[in-house]
């Protein structure tokens, strides 16, 4: 009698896209920061909190070491990490680097925004679902 082999076969996994992107601008400051810090760092940490008039915020900062469940994306020289509570929050985000007369910032395109404070510090964000 012949024994049938069922186990699975591996199947090709097609390539996830990018959490987040950096505009040039954007990527060129962090380039600029990372570059005149003191010491080195692994990266960017982008991630959400709570907090503000519209429930969420943006947090933004150096990170010395990667976390072993953080998102790693490369994008224009720039490693991020993305804490991974912070995920479904970001997909599909774009990063930017504005400079206006009044002020220099980080600003974030992010197409799961529902809702924003009138001063511009906080969002309400609604995940993304997934396919």
């Amino acid at each position: 009698m012949q024994t049938l082999d069922i186990s699975p076969t591996p199947r090709a996994r097609r390539p996830r896209p990018q959490v987040v992107t950096l505009s040039d601008a954007a990527a060129e400051r962090v380039r600029e920061i990372m570059a005149a810090a003191a010491t080195p760092y692994a990266g960017l940490r982008v991630g959400v909190k709570n907090g503000g008039c519209a429930g969420q915020e943006y947090v933004l900062e150096y990170a010395e070491t990667a976390g072993p469940l953080d998102e790693v994306v490369q994008d224009k020289g720039v490693t991020i990490l993305i804490d991974p509570k912070a995920v479904l929050f970001l997909i599909g985000t774009v990063i930017d680097y504005e400079v206006t007369k009044l002020s220099a910032k980080f600003v974030f395109r992010n197409p799961n925004e529902t809702d924003a404070c009138g001063c511009g510090e906080s969002v309400t964000i609604t995940p993304a679902k997934l396919d």
